[in-house]
């Protein structure tokens, strides 16, 4: 057997038996997945808000519509955090990002609000 031969016997091998899946625990986040650093209110807006704030879902005010922030954003900013991050009516807790932290929120917040002026 030549050492090419060798070398391409070995590859297949790796390549049949490799895992077709991974395990996810709780905690155990690779390194490559571990964030470097706070997210952007964009960033979150886009992974966990968008869903509901960009269609109107269950009556989330829409992204861009002053009308709908407006009396909202009249209570302050302290109460539309406090809603977002405990949950308020059909939303749940951190709009279930459970991975966001409280400031990752409030950035979310501030990004929906400067953007519904």
């Amino acid at each position: 057997m030549t050492a090419n031969a060798s070398t391409d016997k070995k590859t297949e091998i790796e390549k049949r038996i490799k895992p077709v899946g991974q395990v996810y625990i709780a905690g155990a986040e690779p390194v490559a997945a571990v964030a470097t650093g706070p997210r952007s209110g964009e960033q979150v807006y886009q992974s966990s808000c968008a869903a509901c704030h960009g269609a109107g879902i269950m009556g989330a005010p829409k992204m861009g519509d002053a009308g709908a922030w407006s009396p909202r954003v009249a209570q302050g900013m302290d109460v539309l955090a406090q809603h977002a991050i405990n949950g308020f009516n059909a939303m749940p807790a951190k709009g279930g990002c459970v991975a966001c932290s409280d400031d990752e929120i409030k950035a979310a917040i501030v990004y929906m609000v400067d953007a519904s002026k």
